[in-house]
């Protein structure tokens, strides 16, 4: 059924109203998409939150809603601009190879950051460590083109998906953030080594951030010791290898849990007299057989 001709009049009016006045109305148009996208994100946050449950993957989408509400504003700015719709298939068509010969690098990094939240290697707020360079850092931001990581000496480190996937990552904050650590302790033969191996463990036990006891934490089929463990490593050259085993309850102060424990083994191993750190110590023999040795004496002016 034919439309009224009062209808078709006043789409012609409006059509021709838009058309006179298509900067007004594109300026508005790119303004009420970008108020609708972060309208949409403010509405729909929470929802998008509980249903992915991952903040990496929360983002993304809400960043895929704003473009696409942002996007709807462009394409109407240019229909009030006079572009019919061939034009915009066309301009779309050309811009997109464009887009494809020189932004390929770009591209390609939003296809790997697509695999890296399909991976889920780490996650916002995770402290990953580059085995590479040994840099280690807090995840701050995962979009689909770069992920960037907020270091331990307050500087950004932008890294393209291409590059994360393929990069050496150690994540200490997956799943579960005890990490294990050693430390290796030698003392000389003459030392009463059960109890070196008694006090090196009482020492690690009472510093703050270590695991004292519990039950045994399990790591895929394995199980290891909760509480600090002294092992005899290695008979060396100048004396016994003891090796530390220990937890720590958070990965994010390593360095300053290890040097508390190594300050208490210290101060430990000092107070007593059965036990003595080795190091290495030289002795020249000489008997019958061996000879002689010239020795001269200089006195010091």
């Amino acid at each position: 059924m034919p439309w009224p001709d009062s209808v078709v009049d006043t789409l012609v009016g409006a059509e021709a109203v838009v058309h006179q006045y298509g900067v007004v109305f594109a300026v508005l148009a790119v303004v009420a998409g970008w108020y609708l996208g972060r309208v949409l994100t403010g509405v729909l946050g929470r929802r998008v939150a509980r249903r992915f449950m991952r903040p990496s993957v929360t983002r993304t989408v809400l960043r895929l809603i704003r473009t696409g509400s942002l996007g709807l504003g462009v394409l109407a700015a240019a229909w009030a601009l006079g572009f019919g719709l061939g034009n915009l298939v066309v301009s779309v068509t050309v811009f997109s190879a464009v887009l494809g010969i020189v932004l390929a690098p770009i591209v390609g990094s939003v296809i790997n950051g697509v695999f890296v939240l399909a991976d889920q290697p780490y996650e916002i707020g995770d402290l990953i460590e580059f085995t590479d360079t040994g840099q280690r850092g807090f995840v701050e931001d995962i979009t689909l083109r770069y992920t960037k990581v907020f270091t331990l000496d307050n500087t950004f480190l932008v890294m393209p998906n291409g590059e994360m996937r393929t990069a050496n990552i150690v994540n200490y904050s997956a799943e579960d953030e005890r990490t294990r650590l050693s430390l290796s302790v030698e003392v000389t033969y003459e030392s009463d080594i059960a109890a070196a191996r008694t006090a090196i463990e009482r020492a690690a036990a009472t510093c703050d951030g270590v695991i004292s006891g519990g039950p045994d934490i399990r790591i895929g089929s394995a199980r290891y010791p909760a509480k600090p463990t002294c092992y005899i490593d290695e008979y060396a050259d100048s004396g016994v290898n003891l090796t530390l085993r220990y937890w720590a309850e958070q990965p994010y102060r390593l360095l300053s849990v290890r040097s508390a424990v190594q300050t208490r083994i210290w101060d430990e191993l000092q107070d007593r007299d059965d036990v003595e750190i080795a190091y290495p110590h030289v002795q020249h023999v000489f008997d019958e057989e061996s000879g002689e040795a010239n020795v001269a004496l200089r006195r010091r002016q």
